[in-house]
């Protein structure tokens, strides 16, 4: 598999977690887009939502996954849970013959993982709130290449042996 391969689904999905499995199996570079960011920019996307808003963010992030797809080497990009849901980056994304692997876990498990997790989340602030972005997203997830199936049971192997299938 030559292709770069990119990661996405709702946040608490797995995808940094599979993603970074999958680069170390195909032995690509793994780049998580938050952490890209986060790195660029000095300040974290939780700052940069809290601080200047989400339409900000989303142009930042656009930029961001601009240059991450610069670099035609073997690579396994994890992407924001939103990142997909700008139909430039879809287009950008399709322009640089990515494949794109859906993680489709059900809301009840990202939500535990949010929950449990020590990562602020503006956009999740509440459960009400994050389900409602869940349904919103999940139309434009669907346009992936790729779904993957995820259940608390799953295994991280499993999912990347999915993701190679």
């Amino acid at each position: 598999m030559n292709r770069r391969i990119v990661i996405l689904g709702f946040m608490g999905c797995g995808k940094t977690t599979v993603a970074t499995e999958l680069a170390r199996q195909l032995e690509y570079r793994f780049v998580d887009l938050d952490s890209f960011i986060t790195e660029s920019q000095g300040r974290s996307p939780a700052e940069i939502i809290e601080q200047d808003g989400e339409p900000a963010f989303r142009q930042i992030e656009s930029l961001a996954l601009t240059e991450v797809l610069k670099d035609r080497d073997g690579r396994v990009i994890a992407l924001g849970g939103g990142t997909w849901s700008v139909p430039a980056n879809r287009t950008l994304i399709a322009l640089h013959d990515c494949l794109t692997v859906w993680l489709d876990a059900p809301f009840e498990v990202c939500w535990q993982r949010i929950i449990d997790s020590r990562t602020v989340r503006p956009l999740a602030p509440d459960r009400e709130t994050a389900k409602a972005r869940f349904e919103s997203r999940r139309d434009d997830y669907s346009l992936a290449e790729r779904k993957i199936p995820i259940q608390p049971s799953n295994s991280v192997a499993a999912i990347v042996e999915l993701c190679l299938s």
